[in-house]
């Protein structure tokens, strides 16, 4: 497994070499041939169907390859993800189920926990880029303002040239550099109005999701390798939030007028997320109440021993975050701590774990890297090699807008759906909740 993961990243990190590569090569082309006088021509387009065109295809090729089995990296990577909710509401008082029945059925409502699990798969698929307004942007400025047009094989640079006056042929060196060219300027755009604007003053969904964990009082616990993962600290200051509305907005009063701790995982911290390394026990301690949890079969028409099975296990996992949380165990115990600034910057740990977990500070809420959030550039650059690919091919702007546009609904479909049926497994939420 191992090894297969050395060669997905290796394949993606080759992928941005070659299209750095190409794209390097087409913008040169387009400056240098573009720029020269009629009078005074210098140089060259390599002729048509030469070796170096062939090359320059293949190279592209090869990156669109490369790049397919890092975006199929991620998705399998964010598809089998451990989640967790762990709801830390206490029951208000316990009622007995029957007459005779020793068992006791706690107050806690399950909508909070619907409400996050909702909210986490709605996220799931969020973009800093909008896919629609790319490609219509994209043909916008290709076909219809004419930048197409600066592709041809003469030194003409007119955007619309007569209709009757004559057009040399297609040059797919500078086809690739014009299109690779406008489509990234594009999607730059789209990244910096997203996070300069958009996310300030309208709405930044990725931070609206931890502040509603708060709200809810639920934390969301992600491992995506066996002791490593993020956390999102959820417990509410005010102690309960299974209350009505007047009682809410009390609460969220007395936050505006800070008349109650901070929301953070430590006191007079109001730091949420945490990037995770766990101990060999602590793992091992979760994977056996997990594998107890994901044995049992999901849905409406189990059987109720396996049911109440379930629900036992579900509860146990529960707890047992809540403790671990609670520095409860001396076993298992945690401590939270920032990163040195080499770490931040290579994105590495280099700190001792020793016996205890780790939770290191994290204010770039990086637990969305389980998100296509935070793979914009792998999906920006997958989408216009595929663009540029299918055009190579085809010599048609249209087409390749319509081909990248099922893709992308493919994947956003797939990953969607596949996430959707992770979520519920994990979190014990049934798909029916996931709207």
């Amino acid at each position: 497994m191992l090894i297969v993961q050395f060669f997905a990243y290796f394949a993606g990190s080759l992928a941005n070499i070659f299209f750095i590569v190409t794209l390097g090569i087409g913008i040169y082309w387009l400056i240098v041939f573009k720029g020269q006088q009629v009078s005074a021509v210098e140089v060259m387009l390599p002729a048509a169907g030469s070796q170096i065109e062939t090359n320059f295809i293949i190279y592209v090729l090869c990156a669109l390859a490369l790049k397919t089995l890092d975006v199929i990296h991620i998705l399998v990577s964010q598809l089998t993800v451990s989640i967790f909710l762990i709801d830390w509401e206490k029951p208000k008082e316990k009622r007995v189920l029957k007459a005779g029945d020793q068992g006791a059925a706690s107050s806690v409502s399950a909508w909070r926990t619907f409400l996050i699990a909702n909210e986490w798969n709605e996220i799931q698929t969020h973009r800093k880029v909008h896919p629609s307004l790319q490609l219509f942007a994209v043909l916008l400025l290709l076909e219809v303002v004419g930048l197409k047009n600066l592709t041809s094989r003469d030194l003409s640079v007119n955007l619309h040239p007569e209709p009757d006056a004559y057009r040399a042929p297609w040059s797919p060196i500078l086809r690739f550099g014009i299109a690779a060219s406008v489509w990234l300027a594009v999607g730059l755009v789209q990244v910096i109005f997203s996070l300069v604007l958009y996310e300030r003053f309208v709405e930044d969904k990725i931070h609206q999701f931890v502040d509603l964990c708060s709200l809810s009082n639920v934390s969301v616990f992600i491992l995506t390798h066996r002791c490593y993962g993020f956390y999102i600290h959820g417990r509410s200051v005010h102690g309960n939030a299974d209350v009505d509305m007047e009682t809410m907005h009390s609460y969220l009063r007395k936050e505006e007028e800070n008349l109650c701790p901070l929301r953070g995982l430590e006191a007079h911290s109001d730091v949420q997320t945490f990037e995770m390394l766990l101990t060999d026990s602590t793992r091992a301690f979760y994977e056996r109440i997990t594998l107890a949890l994901m044995e049992v079969p999901q849905g409406t028409h189990v059987r109720p021993d396996l049911n109440k099975q379930r629900m036992k296990s579900y509860h146990a996992l529960n707890r047992f975050l809540i403790s671990f949380l609670e520095h409860r165990y001396k076993n298992m115990d945690y401590v939270v701590k920032d990163k040195f600034f080499l770490e931040r910057i290579m994105d590495m740990e280099f700190q001792e774990q020793g016996d205890v977990s780790i939770l290191y500070n994290d204010d770039k809420a990086l637990f969305s890297r389980t998100l296509f959030y935070n793979h914009e550039l792998a999906l920006l650059l997958f989408e216009t090699l595929l663009f540029c690919a299918v055009d190579l091919g085809a010599k048609d702007f249209v087409l390749a807008t319509i081909v990248t546009f099922v893709v992308q609904k493919l994947l956003q479909i797939l990953r969607s759906a596949l996430g959707r049926r992770n979520l519920a497994e994990k979190t014990l939420v049934e798909k029916q909740f996931l709207i």
